[in-house]
């Protein structure tokens, strides 16, 4: 019943986050903003900490930062090989059309994550798995906008976006779902955190931040990835 309660929580923090960044297309530069904060702070405040702990005394240090760093050069080159091979055409300045939908996927994958690892953290005991659900519901919100985001920011089509944003609502139930067919241990789901860590940082460092100083350098655009990044430290602090 509880794991029930959660879902439901998820996916409409999730889908009203998306429908957010709908709503307000025409301050887009602003939204993308946030979002590059908020991606970066997800990668920096929740992830990297979270895998750290969850491989603590299992795998060397080094082994992190070296996933950082794999799952960070993996989703370059993936990115830059569809850029090279995708003939879904350019936008006006001359970017592919085809690499928001790949990091829509990956925002959706880390939805599923984010199921994952609150249903394992229930079964540790009821106590963590509300902090583990708190956490996850608080940047679900973000979550939402960043992966509608990454849909509209070049193309604008609503429709695909909003399948896109109900996949990402519905992904932590599939999450949750797997864990009664699947077993992952902590420091297993750690490391795949670490991955994860670092494909985020390029999708904030390399994808969400030029995107929205592109076109609109002003101060508001940089104050809105400030802002990103201080709401979900403030949820993880809070949820903590």
């Amino acid at each position: 019943m509880i794991i029930f309660f959660v879902i439901i929580a998820t996916a409409i923090s999730t889908a009203l986050g998306g429908l957010f960044a709908i709503k307000l297309k025409d301050q887009l530069h602003l939204i993308l903003g946030f979002s590059a904060g908020a991606v970066l702070g997800v990668a920096l405040f929740d992830l990297l900490p979270e895998s750290i702990s969850l491989t603590n005394g299992t795998y060397d240090i080094r082994l992190i930062t070296i996933l950082i760093a794999v799952g960070f050069s993996v989703y370059m080159i993936v990115d830059r090989y569809i850029s090279l091979s995708s003939h879904e055409g350019k936008d006006k300045c001359g970017n592919p059309l085809h690499n928001n939908k790949l990091g829509a996927a990956a925002l959706v994958f880390h939805s599923f994550l984010d199921g994952l690892g609150i249903s394992l953290a229930f079964k540790v005991s009821p106590a963590i798995g509300w902090i583990v659900a708190l956490a996850v519901l608080t940047h679900d919100f973000s979550d939402g906008i960043n992966t509608v985001n990454m849909v509209i920011k070049n193309k604008g089509d609503r429709k695909i976006a909003l399948k896109w944003l109900a996949a990402d609502a519905l992904a932590p139930a599939v999450g949750m779902a797997a864990t009664f067919f699947v077993a992952v241990s902590g420091p297993t789901l750690g490391l795949l955190l670490s991955v994860f860590v670092g494909l985020f940082l390029y999708i904030s460092a390399s994808d969400l931040i030029p995107e929205s100083h592109h076109q609109h350098p002003a101060i508001w655009t940089t104050v809105s990835t400030i802002i990103g990044m201080a709401v979900i430290f403030a949820a993880v602090s809070l949820a903590k």
